[in-house]
């Protein structure tokens, strides 16, 4: 099976942004640099309907088919774990980030565009939450998928390395040869 420009185009766009914003949280939440929210939020959104778009696209091309027939049953299903877990959670990350942002009461702008208002107080300038369930629950579930989200990037990108240089059956060649196919 042959991948589209667009599947190839939108694993990049997503994976690489996934990591970054994981890294930029991770810097944000260690050293409180409160400065890169607004960017951290705005990226986020566009990853999301990035990550939307991304599933209407596997739904309607369906899944890649394993190159090789050698593959035991286990790393079948190891793989397809993996991937639903990446799937899932390129829609579960960044909308997390905004039930966290907008229950809290600190609304969800894209630069500056105003999808949610935020709602502060006139007195003491501090956000009043719409609603502290939705916040908190955003709040859990944005702090655990950290723990969930690295293994799984490690496990897929061991598991493409060792397509690549033990089993060197072109499944990354698959994913990032740009050449035009005589399908597409």
């Amino acid at each position: 099976m042959t991948l589209s420009l667009r599947t190839k185009v939108l694993h990049i766009i997503i994976a690489l942004s996934m990591i970054i914003m994981l890294a930029v949280g991770i810097y944000m939440h260690e050293t409180e640099t409160f400065a890169l929210y607004p960017l951290h939020k705005s990226f986020g959104v566009i990853v999301f309907v990035f990550a939307v778009y991304r599933i209407f696209v596997r739904a309607k091309e369906g899944w890649p088919e394993p190159i090789g027939d050698a593959t035991p049953a286990w790393q079948l299903l190891a793989a397809k774990v993996v991937h639903w877990c990446l799937i899932i959670s390129t829609l579960v990350y960044p909308l997390s980030g905004m039930m966290m942002s907008a229950g809290g009461g600190h609304g969800i702008a894209v630069f500056g565009l105003e999808l949610v208002a935020s709602n502060y107080d006139a007195v003491t300038e501090k956000a009043v939450p719409l609603n502290a369930v939705v916040a908190d629950l955003g709040h859990a579930v944005h702090g655990l998928l950290y723990w969930v989200l690295i293994p799984i990037i490690v496990l897929h990108v061991a598991g493409a390395l060792k397509h690549h240089f033990v089993e060197k059956d072109g499944t990354i060649k698959r994913m990032f040869s740009f050449k035009p196919s005589k399908t597409e």
